[in-house]
């Protein structure tokens, strides 16, 4: 009785729905209009896009697009930077390699020693570039009077603020004080040798010795000192 009924139902919704479907039918024909297609649930599902998946909207795609474009920017970029890395293979001015300025030498030098009347027992050693390139006076001269066993101490108050550097034709100079003035100086002995010699930069001998002749004896004792070498003749007459 029940599913007799519902198939009764049944049948009239059917029927009210074709019923339905016939009336718009008939109005649209009477205005003028195509009359409404009937839904097709079917056709609909086949039309939806399958689940999970779904398509670039155009503004998406126009955004990777630019991306893509950024990206070529940035390589462009990055082969900027790859040129100026590049350029830096060149040294800085500040730490491209000086020029190396040679110590005087026996070489690049000549030498003469002169008795001077202020201070007394003092004489004057005069070296000068003879060279075709400058050359550095390094520290002071080694001395050899005789047949001393030593070279002479080093006045050290005379220390130049900086190496003394000759250019070529120029010279430098050495005070030698010989002996006490006083007579304090001990173990003195007489002599018409001299040998001088040379300093590099590490304090180290450079080239070779050389004998200057003193023209007369001349009297040293245990007070002999000499100079750092000196631009000026008067700075290396103040000690």
């Amino acid at each position: 009785m029940r599913n007799l009924r519902f198939r009764r139902a049944a049948r009239t919704s059917v029927l009210g729905t074709a019923a339905l479907i016939a009336a718009l039918s008939l109005t649209a024909c009477q205005s003028g209009e195509p009359a409404p297609a009937a839904f097709d649930a079917e056709a609909a599902a086949a039309q939806k896009p399958a689940s999970g998946t779904s398509e670039a909207p155009a503004s998406d795609t126009g955004k990777e697009t630019a991306g893509g474009a950024g990206t070529a920017g940035t390589t462009g970029s990055g082969s900027g930077t790859a040129k100026d890395s590049g350029s830096t293979d060149a040294k800085p001015a500040s730490k491209q390699q000086k020029p190396v300025t040679e110590a005087c030498t026996d070489a690049n030098t000549e030498l003469a020693i002169t008795s001077v009347p202020r201070p007394v027992n003092h004489m004057l050693l005069t070296v000068t570039n003879t060279g075709s390139t400058a050359c550095n006076a390094y520290y002071y001269p080694t001395l050899r009077f005789g047949e001393a066993q030593s070279v002479p101490p080093v006045i050290e108050e005379s220390q130049p603020q900086a190496v003394v550097t000759l250019s070529p034709g120029q010279s430098a100079y050495a005070g030698i004080r010989t002996s006490s003035a006083d007579g304090s100086g001990t173990d003195g002995y007489s002599t018409t040798d001299l040998e001088v010699g040379f300093q590099n930069v590490d304090a180290g001998s450079a080239g070779g010795t050389v004998s200057v002749p003193l023209g007369e004896e001349v009297y040293v004792d245990s007070t002999l000192a000499v100079t750092y070498w000196q631009t000026e003749m008067d700075d290396a007459l103040m000690h």
